[in-house]
């Protein structure tokens, strides 16, 4: 009994004690007072710092080098919450704006403490959901952040990781000069995107201090991101390009390895429009406009008069390729300017070319809508080195005015240039089965989608 008793004891005693310890007020209180402490005084260092630099922060923010590139921008962080922020961020539009702009941030303890944008500013076009650079990113914008994790300083720099993804992002302290020089990039983002009068294919080539080699290089404009894939036979080299632009070119933060030398920042040479990475020894990289398709193919001998081909008729119609991928921004623009010339309800509806008919010609049927339809009989010839062929105008069919050649002059200037035309027949097809062949010139930005009729 005396045992039991004593047992009895001892658990109510611990049964004490722990009721205790759970409601210790002065336990909970004093552990919790450490920890708002400790956050607290995280808090105070990273406000402390975003406010000790005189002209505020610099961060080249890379959401995701694997697909996409990096956009600069710029903080000033002020007295009661408020940053001005500005950034090179480019619309759809071709517009960048660098311009300043002032927003709300706050300090926000959580597990940590964290950086937050809370009203809306430049960096928020990263993250919005509705503006999508690929179609791979489509409902997911750019995978930008606006919260960012505290981790701490080193060497002068602020380093945070991002709340969506985890990637580090480091702010280091800005210059006067990097406000001013911001708008710089502006040009070179122009010059590495081009417009619709730029040659229609990019190259890159690489030397290795003895001989060049060539790739085909892809680049979305959007998304700042090129790849780069060799166009030698049997060779399966290939780079990844993620660029961000600085006030004299381009730095890719993933490398193009040349003979064993990592070239990543290209400058901008005005004179021919590339940009150069050069290594040691002869070694370097560019990047290239150019009016030659990387791959020339044999298509344009099926169109050739005289070498015992079938007839083939191919047309470009409005209402179906006016927006394919392929017919390009210049050949575009030449039609609206002929549809402005035109009278009130015409339009141009088709462009047909004729190969090889029963009656051995070649010629250009110009279809309208409203009005009627004009011929351009021309005679067909081919450039072997550059693969192209070339139409020759042997004069317009009966029924065609001064006024219709005139009208018509600047689009069938460009497919009777004396430089010719690149033939392709294309693998994709749109809205119909017919096989596709885009018509592209080799001495502009020409370039026509058309249908196999």
């Amino acid at each position: 009994m005396k045992v039991k008793k004593i047992y009895k004891y001892l658990m109510i005693s611990f049964g004490a004690l722990l009721l205790g310890s759970c409601t210790s007020t002065e336990v909970d209180a004093k552990f919790d007072e450490n920890a708002t402490e400790r956050l607290s005084g995280r808090k105070k260092e990273l406000n402390d710092l975003l406010l000790s630099s005189a002209d505020g922060w610099k961060a080249v923010y890379y959401t995701d080098s694997t697909q996409l590139g990096g956009w600069t921008h710029l903080f000033k962080f002020l007295p009661k919450g408020e940053v001005d922020m500005a950034s090179d961020f480019t619309k759809s539009d071709g517009n960048t704006d660098t311009g300043i702009y002032r927003s709300q941030y706050e300090m926000q303890m959580g597990s940590t403490v964290s950086l937050v944008f809370t009203t809306q500013n430049r960096i928020h076009l990263l993250s919005d959901a509705g503006n999508s650079p690929t179609a791979a990113l489509l409902a997911k914008g750019y995978l930008g952040d606006f919260q960012f994790y505290y981790y701490g300083q080193k060497n002068g720099e602020i380093i945070f990781r991002t709340n969506r993804n985890g990637h580090f992002l480091r702010f280091v302290k800005a210059t006067a000069q990097d406000w001013t020089d911001l708008a710089k990039n502006k040009p070179m983002i122009k010059s590495l995107n081009g417009d619709m009068f730029s040659p229609l294919f990019r190259l890159m080539e690489t030397n290795d201090g003895t001989a060049t080699h060539k790739f085909e290089f892809d680049y979305n404009t959007n998304a700042r991101f090129g790849t780069a894939y060799s166009l030698e036979a049997g060779s399966q080299e290939a780079y990844d390009l993620a660029f961000a632009f600085t006030p004299t070119g381009i730095v890719s933060k993933l490398p193009v390895i040349v003979k064993g030398q990592e070239l990543t920042n290209f400058i901008y040479d005005s004179a021919t429009n590339n940009f150069v990475a050069t290594g040691t020894n002869g070694v370097s990289a560019t990047l290239k406009f150019t009016n030659a398709p990387p791959t020339v193919t044999d298509d344009y001998k099926l169109l050739l008069s005289g070498k015992g081909n079938p007839q083939i008729v191919v047309g470009y119609i409005a209402a179906n390729l006016a927006t394919a991928p392929t017919t390009s921004d210049y050949f575009r623009y030449l039609v609206s300017r002929l549809n402005a010339s035109l009278a009130a309800g015409q339009s141009l509806s088709r462009i047909q070319m004729y190969f090889n008919t029963a009656a051995n010609q070649t010629y250009i049927n110009y279809q309208f809508v409203g009005k009627t339809a004009v011929n351009h009989i021309v005679t067909s010839s081919e450039d072997p080195v550059n693969k192209t062929i070339i139409l020759t105008n042997l004069g317009w069919a009966t029924g065609a005015t001064a006024a219709d050649v005139a009208l018509l002059r600047e689009i069938d200037n460009e497919l009777t240039n004396p430089k010719g035309l690149y033939i392709k027949k294309e693998s994709f097809r749109i809205t119909y089965s017919n096989p596709i062949y885009t018509l592209a010139s080799a001495s502009s930005s020409f370039r026509m989608t058309t249908y196999q009729l």
